[in-house]
């Protein structure tokens, strides 16, 4: 019988592609989502529903998981209405507004809870550091660390392994290992504030189009808008 994942599904086009690399690798998939008050948490839920349904995953191996407190605490453009979003600024030093507040460590305790009571051996997440927006929540160093507690916090015949597929890649070789592993990154969703369509000016959009363009595919998501110097490769999306 195989074994049991728990994957952090946000329905990001990252975390989609690590989904269909637990999958690929021989794990039985658990999903889950949180909701935590951001701008397209209506749409990036469906995007979770969509891809769950797309592997096959039954209603009793997927979580829905609402962090209200996260938009209670604020201090994140994604959660605070009143703080700009950046757009274009993927090169700009220091932590985006677009962090919100240790979000990946309440993500990774309540996998971490959830795969006890699963019998889960394995935590999959898409965390990104090479080619990401600088959050350093996303880093290998606090994956690490988040293990070692995890297990040194559960039952004794819990034994967690975390995985993090993509943490070195670039969004490029991201999208090129979700083609590979036939992932439905046309039902994934990156955009930080579009819901019909991705709005083709945010931080998220313009990483996510820089990588389908430097892997040289279309991105199959529509847009309303693509920045000149993003358009080779997406010419015909928005």
């Amino acid at each position: 019988m195989a074994e049991l994942a728990v994957v952090s599904l946000s329905g990001g086009m990252d975390s989609c592609v690590t989904a269909a690399i637990a999958k690929a690798e021989g794990y039985e998939l658990a999903l889950l989502h949180a909701d935590y008050g951001q701008r397209t948490q209506t749409r990036e839920r469906q995007a979770f529903r969509d891809i769950a349904d797309f592997y096959g995953v039954p209603e009793g191996r997927r979580l829905i998981i609402g962090f209200d407190t996260l938009k209670a605490i604020g201090g994140s453009a994604l959660t605070d209405t009143s703080i700009a979003l950046p757009e274009g600024e993927l090169d700009k030093p220091g932590v985006p507004v677009s962090y919100v507040p240790f979000r990946n460590a309440h993500l990774l305790a309540t996998c971490v809870s959830w795969a006890e009571v699963l019998g889960a051996s394995a935590i999959f997440v898409g965390f990104v550091e090479e080619d990401s927006s600088g959050y350093p929540d996303c880093r290998e160093a606090f994956l690490r660390s988040f293990e070692q507690t995890a297990n040194l916090g559960t039952k004794p015949e819990t034994r967690l392994a975390f995985h993090a597929p993509l943490i070195h890649l670039r969004k490029s070789e991201i999208v090129r290992r979700g083609r590979d592993l036939g992932a439905p990154l046309h039902l994934s969703w990156s955009c930080y504030q579009g819901e019909l369509e991705a709005c083709g000016h945010c931080d998220s959009c313009h990483l996510r189009l820089r990588g389908f363009q430097e892997a040289g595919f279309p991105d199959p998501i529509p847009y309303a808008f693509i920045p000149e110097h993003l358009k080779t490769a997406n010419r015909g999306e928005c």
